[in-house]
């Protein structure tokens, strides 16, 4: 049993396998601008998912920061303020404004409720997020986009595989947008990608992430460096050879959480919704107030044993000293999120923890609860 465990831990194919992809590399002498393995990956991804386009990236943000650059995003922004602060920042860098709105207590995604309250005239578009890879309420969101002719781009970060009644989750609105990043389910050390419905959108894309280029002397929009090295996609090639693989052992470390933590008195773990085939991202749990112990109390009480959990997403983003100032970023303005940063902890979760470990962490949580459930003295008798 390994010395400390992480919430995670990169997937990492064995290094053996890897080898031949570098040869071919080192044989083509090509390292990027959409080398073999570039193209192949994006073809192999796009059909593993179920998309129809797919843009590589070399990391998740830049792709973001392209997503909105795309669709020629003006104005204010609707978004969730519970979620990796990436997701927020890409809107002030592409100098727009980021209005935050509340999040359903269920699903932690955005409250479609909420995203129809903040629209104003200067609203052109709503990113929300798939936040632990649950799906958000697609349907309501379209519907409020098309009622008010706004944009809808994804932050899909954590929903790489996820569908919703057969369907991948990646289809709905203008664009989602991944993160390969070395912490998700499928990653390329870095990397990202943006998904979208047709070829004239890709091919802006794929200007727009090299610079503006169209061609070898036209530059037709105000671009970036956003591309996808060999060695990353080739990596991506040889993780799309294990990753169902991995997924399920996901499934498994994440159905040992949800039995064995069911009888622990104050802690909730996410339950994945029905008709959903999830990625098993993450194992959030939520200390209730109910709790003998407090949320921070259990987090550090893990850390001697060498079990680092994390508080995914504390503090929210509208509360980074960035954001505090906007108006939709006051304390108390969203009560669930606030509520649910103050409870929730990310359970350690990756393909290689055993379920030895995981039943160690469970028997660890169990008994700092019951530690501060058996301290609490119960009051003294008054006597006649």
């Amino acid at each position: 049993m390994r010395e400390n465990i992480f919430v995670t831990s990169p997937l990492l194919p064995p290094l053996e396998e890897f080898i031949p992809y570098l040869e071919q590399i080192w044989q083509s002498k090509q390292l990027t601008n959409s080398g073999p393995f570039h193209q192949q990956l994006e073809k192999a991804l796009a059909e593993y998912l179920g998309v129809k386009h797919l843009s590589l990236f070399s990391n998740g943000t830049l792709a973001l920061l392209t997503a909105l650059q795309a669709l020629r995003i003006k104005g204010e922004v609707i978004t969730t303020p519970y979620s990796f602060v990436a997701t927020a920042h890409t809107i002030l860098w592409n100098s727009l404004t980021p209005v935050f709105v509340d999040i359903d207590p269920v699903t932690c995604n955005m409250d479609p409720k909420k995203i129809e309250a903040a629209i104003t005239p200067e609203t052109t578009a709503i990113l929300p997020v798939h936040c632990y890879g649950i799906p958000c309420n697609v349907q309501e969101i379209q519907r409020i986009a098309d009622m008010y002719d706004l944009r809808v781009i994804y932050d899909a970060a954590h929903a790489f595989g996820v569908k919703e009644q057969g369907e991948s989750i990646l289809n709905h609105g203008d664009l989602s947008v991944l993160s390969f990043h070395a912490t998700k389910v499928f990653n390329t050390v870095e990397g990202g990608a943006i998904i979208c419905q047709d070829a004239k959108m890709k091919k802006r894309i794929d200007d727009l992430k090299n610079f503006g280029f169209a061609n070898e002397t036209t530059v037709v929009a105000t671009g970036i460096n956003g591309k996808m090295n060999e060695v990353q996609a080739a990596f991506g090639m040889l993780q799309l050879q294990h990753i169902d693989e991995a997924l399920e052992k996901r499934k498994i470390i994440y159905d040992y959480y949800r039995e064995s933590i069911a009888d622990i008195p104050g802690i909730t773990l996410l339950e994945k919704p029905a008709g959903i085939e999830w990625n098993y991202a993450y194992a959030p749990v939520f200390v209730e107030p109910s709790s003998p112990c407090t949320r921070d109390e259990l987090y550090e009480s893990l850390k001697p044993h060498g079990i680092f959990t994390r508080r995914y997403f504390y503090p929210l983003i509208s509360e980074f000293p960035m954001y505090r100032g906007l108006p939709s970023a006051q304390p108390g303005m969203m009560p669930v999120a606030e509520s649910i940063s103050a409870s929730v902890l990310c359970l350690p979760v990756f393909p290689t923890l055993t379920l030895d470990e995981v039943e160690r962490i469970v028997g660890l949580i169990r008994a700092q609860i019951e530690s501060h459930q058996f301290s609490i003295e119960p009051p003294l008798c008054k006597t006649a």
